[in-house]
């Protein structure tokens, strides 16, 4: 099972918080495969930490559907379907529509701004092929929106697809700029719906902003 041997160990997180990060962070970019074995002694090395918080880890990313374990058998990265594509980005695309537009009635100016520099952030990763970094600011992106839509469902239900989705933006995040550009300027739409007050375009924007890529990612995989 390779593994990077040069992990830099964040600071102020305990042993299992930092498993956890990094193992989603391997998963998410095709370090540790679809159906890979895990081995806690190996991963532990890695990681500068002993097995139990690897053990601890795996517990975690089994709830959050990553990985599957078998009790004094094996453990292994859990393999993602291409179906499983349509199924994700169009639950993720209804929930996101109605935040936005939602959103769209009670933004402030203030909140429109950090949206735009959020996108520019967004869009900068995507110049330079960062694209973890870029999915990482497209969340916040879209968390910003969802948190001020105030609705804890919708919260909840996004943070869930939102793990397994990563999966999928990652390869589509690293495609090169102009196909990802898209992207940028539907963020960008979105944020000129708001400062119309317009919900109904948010909300057809939004989806768009998930239809899209899904699309494209199902011809791509």
């Amino acid at each position: 099972m390779p593994v990077p041997k040069n992990y830099v160990s964040p600071i102020r997180m305990s042993a299992k918080e930092r498993a956890l990060s990094q193992l989603q962070r391997w998963i998410i970019d095709g370090t540790l495969q679809p159906g890979e074995k895990l081995i806690d002694a190996e991963l532990a090395e890695s990681l500068g930490v002993s097995r139990t918080p690897i053990r601890e880890a795996f517990q975690l990313l089994e709830v959050q559907g990553l990985v599957s374990m078998h009790p004094g058998k094996e453990t292994k990265v859990t393999v993602i379907e291409k179906e499983d594509i349509f199924k994700m980005y169009s639950t993720m695309a209804a929930l996101q529509a109605l935040a936005a537009e939602v959103a769209a009635a009670v933004i402030v100016p203030e909140e429109i701004e950090q949206l735009r520099a959020i996108n520019s952030e967004f869009a900068n990763a995507i110049r330079n092929g960062q694209a973890f970094q870029a999915m990482e600011v497209d969340e916040q992106f879209h968390n910003f929106i969802v948190e001020l839509s105030d609705n804890p469902y919708v919260a909840n239900f996004s943070a869930s697809l939102q793990i397994h989705i990563r999966r999928f933006k990652y390869v589509f995040l690293k495609q090169p700029v102009d196909a990802t550009q898209a992207s940028v300027d539907e963020h960008a739409a979105i944020i000129a719906a708001f400062e119309q007050k317009d919900g109904k375009r948010a909300y057809e924007l939004m989806k768009l902003n998930f239809i899209r890529p899904m699309q494209e990612l199902h011809e791509l995989l």
